[in-house]
């Protein structure tokens, strides 16, 4: 049986990506075959689609980290035809087929149940970025943050995991601080929540020196490299950042020990793609009701797969703003 899916291709002019045709027999083994209806657009697959081997190692591959869809067969576990599903992590997208092909095979333990409450489009508007964002806020919310110990500083917050933790800390209460260099980016992220924007330049002064005064009660930290070491620097005795991006740098050249030993501070690492299911699904859970981001603010741009290599150059290039969702299926 034959279906359409995005194919990157190692050719003479470079990696290219087209929609073409694949077989059933393509797709690697697994308990369960699921028909794809939407997919999403993260920086994990355009770098899978420009040949970046430190994310795919083989060619022909079908990018997408994240699916959605209905369940066709499922050799054993607990699904069976026609329940809906959401997968994301794991190796989907990476060197297994994924999501913007008609087709995935994937483990059952990859599979999480798509939520009551929840349409599949929505699912894919949050993503793997929602997730992660969510994985976030628990992170701060376990260490005992409330919302009366003063501002969360967001970093990178027109991402996809900065601005839908953006929104998740502003519908919890929290008076959130969101970081961006793109000017024409402050009415959205007041929109989603944000009670205050700072440039990069302002989060990043005086990266020179080793501590700064205290000025955050938790952050969540998107960026990594010297955005993430000044945070450190900023946050308030005892408090933590959660940690779950390096598209600034995933060095800390100019950190030191001393926010820890002076402050107590916490550096929480947060990860969304070997996570046990049982967790990714207690997550979404929330997502699907009291943590549930405003969609509509997160104005998620809709896209075909033909679409798809443009949209490849744009978030390289940084110019994506938000979630931006694939529709596969029919």
């Amino acid at each position: 049986m034959t279906f359409k899916a995005l194919i990157t291709e190692n050719t003479d002019n470079g990696y290219q990506s087209r929609v073409g045709e694949r077989e059933l027999s393509d797709l690697p083994e697994g308990e369960v075959l699921v028909k794809v209806a939407w997919s999403s657009l993260n920086y994990k697959d355009a770098l899978s689609a420009s040949g970046n081997k430190g994310v795919t190692r083989q060619y022909p591959h079908t990018p997408g980290i994240d699916a959605v869809g209905v369940v066709e067969e499922a050799e054993q576990g607990p699904f069976s035809p026609g329940d809906a599903v959401i997968c994301t992590g794991y190796d989907l997208g990476m060197n297994t087929a994924g999501g913007y092909g008609d087709y995935i095979r994937v483990p059952a333990d990859w599979l999480v149940p798509l939520p009551d409450g929840m349409d599949p489009r929505s699912a894919m508007v949050l993503g793997t970025a929602g997730l992660t964002a969510a994985l976030c806020v628990e992170a701060l919310l376990d260490t005992g943050l409330q919302e009366d110990q003063g501002d969360v500083l967001v970093t990178g917050a027109t991402g996809g995991v900065g601005c839908v933790a953006v929104s998740i800390l502003s519908r919890l209460g929290f008076r959130v601080v969101a970081v961006t260099g793109k000017s024409d980016a402050h009415d959205w992220l007041k929109n989603l929540g944000a009670a205050d924007i700072i440039s990069r330049e302002d989060a990043l002064a005086d990266a020179n020196k080793p501590m700064l005064k205290p000025r955050w009660a938790g952050v969540v930290d998107c960026v990594g490299g010297d955005m993430l070491v000044n945070a450190l620097k900023t946050l308030q005795y005892g408090a933590s950042a959660a940690c779950c991006g390096l598209v600034g740098s995933p060095q800390l050249n100019n950190a030191t020990v001393l926010p820890f030993i002076l402050r107590g501070v916490n550096l929480l690492g947060v990860d969304s793609v070997e996570l046990p299911r049982e967790v990714k699904q207690q997550i979404w859970q929330l997502l699907a009701s009291d943590w549930t981001p405003d969609l509509a603010a997160l104005e998620a741009a809709e896209i075909t797969r033909e679409q798809l290599p443009e949209w490849f150059e744009r978030i390289l290039a940084g110019g994506v703003r938000g979630r931006v969702v694939v529709k596969v299926g029919g």
